[in-house]
């Protein structure tokens, strides 16, 4: 990884900046690095590993040497630098929805699919952060006893929707205390000491377009367009890390025991189940972490083959960058992803 040139757009989001930070700390002889973002954002300076890095505007022309380019920002943007950055050579690691249903492009979560990346084009998908931590908990339980259902209701951070929103809590939080009146900049309406349902646009079928990224994409990560999905995605005022409450109807009875036990061998799963204890994963605590944390483990009383789970992870982390990180190193370690050029660019 350390031979790599990468590009960073999006390198000012709440997203690139953790996917900086967790470069800096698994990589202390730093990739060479080319960070992009906005012309709003060009000529800022940002410090990675000990080093004073200045953000330039993307264009086309940016990726001229790149091996790897990863984007966290709209969909626009990555439909304008993704074609642009695999035609310079470079592997993208798209982190948005612009690509994840195309049939061409894989998406991936390297503990659960990470041989999909051999058939990349040049764009990889990493999919929504609420995916990500239910596909990482089904996949060890679907591989011993097929999952035929899934019901999933999420409490997801504000972060998901960037830093304007966290910005937005913050300073909703201060205003309600002051009893002052309050705004949202982000566009994210009231988030301070309320719970909103609704993430995204609504379908016409009612859903959201994130409940339909929750149903569709786990079903591509896991193979298995034949488990029913259903979700209810919603808004809290948490700053980061996302919750779900997951009911999985199974073919046959899933004991307790046995489900934990497999979960506790999934790498990039925690499994902290003590409720009499209380010991159960809360955002609060899985922050910065990068497992996705699962608990209060329990058979469905409604109905024989089915369990229940309490599912946390850190939105930026496991469920954004550190994905993204991961699946450069399975490219890398498949032999998929090679520097081109013995120097790069930095800064």
């Amino acid at each position: 990884m350390q031979d790599l040139t990468i590009a960073v757009v999006g390198a000012t989001g709440a997203v690139g900046a953790e996917f900086l930070r967790i470069v800096e700390t698994r990589y202390p002889d730093l990739p060479k690095l080319k960070l992009l973002a906005s012309s709003r954002s060009a000529g800022k300076h940002i410090s990675v590993g000990g080093k004073d890095l200045v953000v330039k505007e993307a264009t086309e022309k940016s990726f001229d040497g790149v091996d790897l380019a990863f984007i966290s920002a709209s969909s626009a943007v990555s439909h304008q630098f993704a074609p642009a950055a695999v035609a310079a050579g470079a592997v993208v690691i798209d982190d948005g929805s612009a690509f994840r249903m195309e049939e061409t492009v894989p998406l991936v979560v390297p503990e659960v699919n990470g041989a999909d990346v051999e058939w990349h084009q040049g764009i990889i998908s990493i999919p929504n952060c609420s995916t990500t931590p239910l596909v990482m908990a089904a996949h060890p339980l679907h591989q011993v006893n097929a999952i035929k259902r899934i019901v999933a209701d999420t409490y997801q951070s504000v972060s998901g929707a960037g830093g304007g929103a966290m910005a937005d809590l913050r300073e909703q939080s201060e205003r309600l205390l002051n009893a002052d009146s309050n705004t949202s900049k982000s566009g994210e309406g009231q988030i301070a000491y309320n719970v909103v349902p609704q993430i995204d646009r609504f379908l016409d079928n009612g859903y959201t377009f994130e409940e339909q990224k929750m149903r569709q994409e786990s079903q591509k990560i896991l193979h298995a367009p034949e488990i029913q999905i259903s979700a209810t995605c919603v808004r809290v005022p948490v700053y980061v890390s996302h919750s779900a409450s997951v009911h999985i109807e199974f073919t046959r009875p899933m004991p307790v025991d046995e489900a934990r036990d497999l979960l506790r061998a999934m790498p990039g799963i925690t499994v902290l189940d003590s409720p009499e204890g209380g010991e159960y994963p809360m955002p609060w605590d899985v922050a910065g972490e990068d497992d996705v944390f699962v608990g209060r483990i329990r058979q469905d009383i409604s109905h024989p083959n089915g369990l229940v789970l309490w599912i946390v992870s850190d939105n930026l982390r496991k469920g954004a960058a550190l994905n993204s990180l991961q699946i450069a190193e399975e490219l890398v370690s498949r032999g998929r992803l090679k520097p081109k050029h013995t120097s790069g660019v930095t800064g």
